[in-house]
């Protein structure tokens, strides 16, 4: 379990956004995850994609890693963020937009003012 810790943490320090999910960001295998990963394509950010369905000691240690039993799971700047259901509230409520600004993240905040629009 080490050694898939070791990798866990050596992506998402070496990446700026690193989403763990289901699939990849241009094949989502989940409803969730493509909730998340659909949310950073149409707001321009750029992230790692990371497959936890190829390996199954990947799926458990991001799990343990962040001692959160879902995926997919959002990593900013080597910090946990949360899942599914986080992401959304903090996309509506422009938590998200704050999060990306203060970490130097690059977005577009024209895309993600249409994502709160379309669901007032």
């Amino acid at each position: 379990m080490t050694d898939v810790k070791t990798q866990i943490e050596e992506t998402v320090k070496a990446n700026d956004v690193v989403l763990y999910m289901k699939g990849t960001k241009e094949m989502p295998q989940c409803g969730f995850s493509s909730r998340v990963a659909g949310v950073l394509n149409f707001m321009g950010v750029p992230f790692t994609d990371v497959n936890v369905l190829a390996d199954d000691s990947l799926r458990q240690g991001i799990k343990d890693y962040s001692d959160w039993p879902t995926v997919p799971q959002l990593y900013v700047k080597g910090e946990f963020v949360g899942g599914c259901d986080i992401i959304t509230e903090m996309t509506l409520s422009g938590e998200l937009d704050t999060l990306f600004a203060e970490k130097n993240v690059t977005f577009d905040k024209a895309a993600a003012d249409k994502i709160r629009e379309a669901n007032a």
